[in-house]
């Protein structure tokens, strides 16, 4: 028997059994560091997991909202023939597809303020629409419709789509937009501290995150051919090491809402 080689193998075999127990007493440690108090409220929790925030939205929590009844609007001819300095046309009758005679300059440095102007002289209900996301690696500037100064989030059927060239230039987009909408059934909502809690409590906000933006807006509920519920719905952006991620809670119910499209 090799005394020594089996030395060696009994060596090796003791510090590998270190290292588990070692890291498994870090994670340990590391877990009860940041298990919430008994009773602690939400506001407590998050500085305990180093969660920071600015100041979250207060006024419309005292608020009851409606749902919301909408159906995708149908473009017509005659909407068309008032757009100028582009030719555009109707595809499938809700969506129009425009490609600009002359490119739209935005600047090296993309400042939303800049198309917003052309968004409200060139586009058809163009003061309905806000910025919503900008794309550098597809070249895409996303624009979601509103209602009442609240975001319609992440609905292809209200949503203004440009496409850039590679001079940062808009040379064309596409239109959705919902239209006929009615507002019903008015109810309390969760408040957005709730909101940030209930994303807490699932796991969806890391130790030392920061939370940069909360807003009260619209998500689909039900959608069939024809129409869609929208319900009032808590949108909180949020900065996760290099990672930042728009988090969804519906705001009747406190239910996290899955995004299922990738947001570009």
């Amino acid at each position: 028997m090799d005394w020594n080689k089996t030395k060696t193998i009994f060596i090796i075999v003791f510090l590998i059994l270190d290292v588990f127990l070692l890291s498994q007493l870090v994670k340990k440690n590391t877990t009860s560091q940041y298990l919430p108090k008994k009773d602690a409220s939400i506001e407590e929790q998050l500085k305990e997991a180093g969660i920071t925030y600015e100041s979250l939205p207060q006024d419309k929590e005292k608020e009851k909202h409606y749902l919301l009844s909408v159906k995708t609007k149908k473009f017509s001819k005659e909407e068309l023939d008032e757009l100028e300095g582009q030719d555009a046309i109707i595809v499938n009758d809700t969506k129009i597809s425009s490609t600009l005679d002359e490119p739209y300059k935005l600047g090296t440095d993309f400042d939303p303020e800049v198309l917003d102007t052309f968004v409200k002289d060139n586009i058809i209900g163009g003061e309905k629409y806000q910025f919503w996301r900008y794309n550098k690696e597809s070249k895409k500037i996303t624009y979601a419709q509103k209602f009442k100064d609240k975001v319609i989030f992440e609905n292809v059927n209200g949503e203004l789509t440009f496409y850039l060239n590679d001079k940062n230039e808009v040379v064309s987009y596409e239109q959705t937009m919902l239209d006929s909408i009615d507002e019903y059934n008015k109810e309390q909502i969760i408040s957005s501290i709730q909101a940030v809690g209930t994303l807490f409590n699932r796991g969806m906000l890391r130790l030392d995150s920061n939370i940069t933006n909360v807003e009260l807006g619209y998500y689909t509920l039900v959608q069939t051919p024809e129409s869609q519920v929208l319900t009032p719905t808590w949108h909180v952006v949020v900065n996760q090491g290099d990672k930042k991620d728009n988090l969804f809670v519906n705001a009747f119910e406190g239910s996290v809402i899955t995004i299922n499209k990738k947001l570009e």
